[in-house]
């Protein structure tokens, strides 16, 4: 087998990690408090997310440590507002006949729904994870071809592991809703999210630019930027009484904080 297959079937390793989550997902206890949980960790995990992928491209951006470099920069606000505001514009298009969940459906509902509906809001997520996933392959690739065998293990060991945690982000809209949500849809959303580590790696093991690296990172810090506060707004949705809002509340920041803290495990070993 050659450098570059032998390099193909790791990076596919990496991404497609993903569906290892997929048990968790369909499993029977992913409802009532479980689904309040299992979401509340998933705004965690995209939390991280943002702070992991701003820690990649922070040192091109600010590669002194405190002048930006311009024209970095600018790419990646404009990247940002792209894909922050395209993402708004899709989920704000017009839609004809009822949506299967919404927002402001007074049903109790633990996931957290944009106004489109879960699968709008899951692909989203997908997308946002799947753009991340794709400077991961970038990052993989590059250290490929450096022969910088130290670093690899590394980083295919970390990327393996937290794209094992990204599959919940992405199934997060459909826990705790009567929504459809059946396997090829769900392997679908998946692949958006996983894939993508395929196509960077491909183009790390050939080639690299700061400026590509620039503007897909911030295109995914949008798109995950973008979908965290509809999740935000239905986490902290008032109950029915005070006291299940209290209880509720209370674990979702439990939540969002275990998220947040296996992230970073994962991204440490």
């Amino acid at each position: 087998m050659s450098d570059f297959w032998i390099f193909m079937a790791l990076t596919a390793a990496m991404g497609l990690s993903i569906f290892l989550s997929l048990p968790v997902v369909y499993s029977r206890r992913a409802q009532g408090r479980w689904a309040t949980g299992l979401n509340a960790v998933a705004i965690g995990i995209l939390v991280f997310l943002l702070a992991d992928i701003f820690s990649d491209v922070a040192p091109i951006l600010y590669p002194s440590g405190y002048v930006a470099v311009p024209g970095y920069s600018i790419a990646f606000a404009a990247a940002f507002l792209i894909a922050f505001l395209g993402l708004y514009a899709v989920d704000n298009l017009p839609r004809n006949g009822p949506r299967a969940i919404s927002a402001g459906e007074p049903s109790s509902s633990a996931a957290p729904v944009a106004d489109g509906g879960p699968r709008t809001t899951a692909l989203i997520i997908a997308l946002g994870i799947g753009l991340q996933n794709l400077t991961e392959g970038l990052v993989f690739g590059v250290n490929w071809t450096a022969g910088a065998l130290g670093i690899l293990a590394v980083v295919f060991i970390g990327f393996f592991l937290q794209n094992v945690t990204e599959g919940f982000p992405i199934a997060s809209p459909f826990l705790g809703t009567s929504a459809r949500r059946n396997v090829t849809m769900m392997v679908g959303l998946f692949l958006v999210g996983g894939l993508p580590t395929l196509i960077g790696g491909a183009i790390g093991y050939y080639w690299s630019n700061n400026l590509f690296i620039t503007i897909f990172d911030a295109l995914a810090i949008g798109a995950i930027a973008y979908v965290i506060l509809p999740m935000l707004r239905v986490a902290f949705k008032p109950l029915e009484t005070r006291e299940l809002s209290v209880a509720r509340n209370q674990l979702v920041y439990l939540g969002v904080m275990l998220g947040f803290v296996l992230g970073f495990a994962v991204n440490a070993v």
